[in-house]
């Protein structure tokens, strides 16, 4: 009886106009930037979809809550095999699926191999596009019902993060198949809340999990709402249709911030924002246009005035929240518009017209068309002539994702990891170019990077590891195969009756213990 009476409250409040919306006591409605692309945790890329996914899933491990330090979960404890190539978990014997289907070893194994064997009956339900960030599993063994083994072909350091990771988190067999490739549209985990619908442009609703091995949720119903556009995101905080509002308009923090009827949160995360420039084709084929729009780019203006301080000047794909492998020798590219031009005549390039790609909104996106108007004046003001395409989010991943070549030379971009070794590795190698299933879309290609970054992952001593980021960060740096922008210090507003919600390092949003007075 109380989910029929939670579906017809959000029923009602759905219906209802901005102006006299109010959220039930035992509702929890979240604004988000926009529809998801997918549930299904070993398919999914985008942040914004993570947020809903980390409240249905849990994997063999977490990160502690407010850092980025792994914890255990659906294991109780782990060994390491001194040579760093076994990893065998002890798993809880009190777990069961949304779907009531026992959690144990098989669970894990089914999970793995989808992502990882090509011949298991349910890799077609994939792609899986972050699946390398277990690459380097040669095989998952059951030894008994809740005692599961690893073992990797070579040393690899951010094994343990990345199993902390939504990619890492553990699906139901029976449910995948069910559903096959339908299976992101009807997810089944072993969370705090477990998935109830998805009405495709309006909202997806999650229910507390009674039969949760934890301590149950606060919230009996969670529902997402995608509000792609900014200032009616604004508007529905304002007016009571939402409890909480996710990546905040710059230029509106300090109003919720000085209300007491809100209350804003904010936290340093890795973040990187930037323009990936395709380094195949066009006028930034050639480095010295590369660097000549990192020049013409005033960064500073760009996170003070048009995200009001709510972002840091970037100088490369590591972020600071990375404090260990940040190379702080590194510095941002000044904003000097005479460089840039001094740079273009050097190049020789004669024709600068260029393409670029600007998304409406999505995850981590810091507010994008009126930074890509930025960046597009600051770019024609020494010489370039931009022409800006703006796409919904989902379609400007679908154009991006793919490769710029033959269709855009300019593309914003924006990650949020967890380890220094994923952007880089995922988006800086050559081997991780879009037709070798990575999301190099710009087509950098440097033989001195692509050695350091597989040298680093396999890396276990701290030290030499954090080196090898720091050296890659320096070398990109000068390459130039992006626009550095930005390092965003991610936000969220909240209803002043919302309990218990902090902001995480990992940018997922832990709703379980969150309440409302």
């Amino acid at each position: 009886m109380k989910k029929l009476l939670a579906g017809a409250a959000i029923a009602v409040l759905m219906a209802a106009s901005p102006a006299l919306a109010q959220t039930p006591p035992n509702v929890l409605i979240v604004g988000q930037i926009a529809e998801p692309q997918t549930l299904d945790p070993q398919v999914s890329t985008a942040a914004n979809d993570f947020r809903i996914l980390t409240n249905v899933f849990e994997g063999l491990v977490r990160f502690a809550e407010g850092t980025l330090e792994v914890e255990p979960a659906l294991a109780t404890d782990w060994t390491i095999s001194d040579d760093g190539l076994v990893y065998t978990f002890n798993l809880r014997d009190d777990v069961t699926f949304h779907d009531g289907t026992p959690f144990n070893a098989e669970a894990v194994k089914f999970t793995f191999d989808r992502m990882l064997d090509e011949n298991h009956p349910y890799y077609e339900t994939g792609p899986f596009p972050l699946s390398f960030n277990f690459a380097d599993v040669t095989s998952v063994e059951v030894l008994d019902d809740y005692t599961v083994e690893f073992t990797l072909g070579t040393p690899f350091a951010p094994f343990m993060t990345n199993l902390a990771t939504n990619t890492g988190v553990i699906v139901s067999p029976t449910a995948v198949a069910e559903h096959g490739e339908d299976f992101g549209r009807n997810p089944v985990g072993t969370g705090p809340f477990k998935f109830e619908e998805w009405q495709s442009n309006t909202r997806v609703v999650v229910s507390r999990n009674d039969d949760y091995w934890g301590e149950p949720a606060g919230m009996e119903t969670v529902v997402f709402r995608p509000i792609t556009d900014a200032n009616t995101r604004v508007a529905e905080m304002l007016s009571g249709g939402i409890d909480i509002m996710v990546e905040v308009p710059p230029d509106n923090v300090s109003m919720f911030a000085e209300d007491p009827s809100f209350t804003v949160y904010d936290a340093v995360g890795p973040h990187t924002w930037y323009v990936m420039l395709n380094a195949k084709e066009g006028p930034f084929a050639d480095p010295l246009v590369r660097q000549a729009a990192n020049y013409a780019v005033n960064k500073e203006t760009l996170v003070n005035d048009v995200l009001s301080g709510t972002a840091d000047v970037s100088a490369g794909p590591i972020p600071p929240a990375f404090a260990w492998a940040y190379n702080d020798s590194v510095e941002p590219y000044p904003y000097d518009p005479e460089m840039a031009q001094q740079l273009l005549e050097e190049s020789g390039v004669e024709d600068l017209s260029v393409t670029f790609y600007v998304t409406e909104g999505g995850s981590g996106m810091l507010d994008p068309i009126p930074m890509g108007t930025a960046i597009q004046a600051d770019l024609e003001a020494v010489g370039f002539d931009v022409e800006i395409e703006t796409y919904e989010w989902n379609t400007f991943l679908a154009n991006v994702n793919p490769g710029l070549e033959g269709k855009a030379d300019m593309a914003e971009m924006a990650w949020m990891t967890t380890d220094p070794d994923t952007l880089p590795f995922l988006t800086l190698r050559t081997a991780a170019w879009p037709e070798e299933g990575g999301f190099n879309s710009s087509y950098y290609s440097n033989v001195d990077v692509d050695e350091m970054l597989d040298q680093a992952r396999m890396e276990t001593d701290p030290e030499v590891r954090a080196a090898l980021y720091r050296d890659v960060q320096q070398v990109v740096h000068d390459d130039a195969p992006w626009i550095f922008v930005a390092n965003w210090k991610q936000n969220a507003v909240s209803t002043a009756n919302v309990q218990g919600f902090e902001l995480q390092p990992d940018f997922n949003l832990l709703l379980r213990g969150v309440t409302k007075q």
